[in-house]
């Protein structure tokens, strides 16, 4: 599948919007926020056209009892996908339209990261310039590459991440 990087489009927060109605009825009492994350919850950012979702929820034990009818949604259930205390949710295939992570209230480094990155780069235009430059060359280098667009923008995340961090919990 080709990597493809776009402008910003002012959809992609209606699509948050339309998927954060749907969650709420699912998750009810069980979700405490819900959060547009990702490139494309940042305005102004090029970014590949999937919708980032950080739910936050009581207790993540629970949340595989949400399994079938957020299947019936059109999301595919992945569980931690690699990331410990995580719950991931994909929808779409060709082309992926939605990535749902879900994460246990306590679970502070991994909400406040995806978050702070989030905020960082709305308040730091700049930063969000290079990195918006950045993923479309890694895509016009690695455009059948998904490994080798990730691994091009490791080091630049990592940066972005421990910057944004210490600037989010000065906040």
């Amino acid at each position: 599948m080709e990597i493809e990087i776009h402008n910003p489009h002012h959809e992609w927060h209606q699509l948050f919007e339309i998927e954060k109605s749907k969650f709420e009825k699912i998750f009810e009492k069980e979700m405490l926020s819900i959060h547009h994350i990702g490139s494309t919850a940042v305005p102004g950012l090029k970014a590949k056209p999937i919708i980032d979702i950080l739910v936050v929820v009581e207790n993540i034990e629970k949340v595989s009892e949400f399994n079938q009818k957020i299947e019936g949604l059109g999301y595919e259930v992945l569980g931690e996908n690699g990331i410990e205390g995580r719950r991931f949710f994909i929808k779409g295939v060709n082309p992926r339209t939605h990535h749902i992570h879900v994460f246990q209230k306590d679970n502070s480094l991994d909400i406040n990261r995806h978050l702070a990155v989030r905020n960082y780069l709305i308040n730091h235009n700049h930063v969000a310039n290079e990195y918006g430059k950045l993923k479309v060359k890694l895509a016009q280098q690695f455009p059948n590459d998904r490994t080798g667009y990730s691994n091009g923008k490791d080091h630049f995340l990592k940066q972005l991440e421990q910057k944004a961090l210490a600037w989010y919990l000065k906040c």
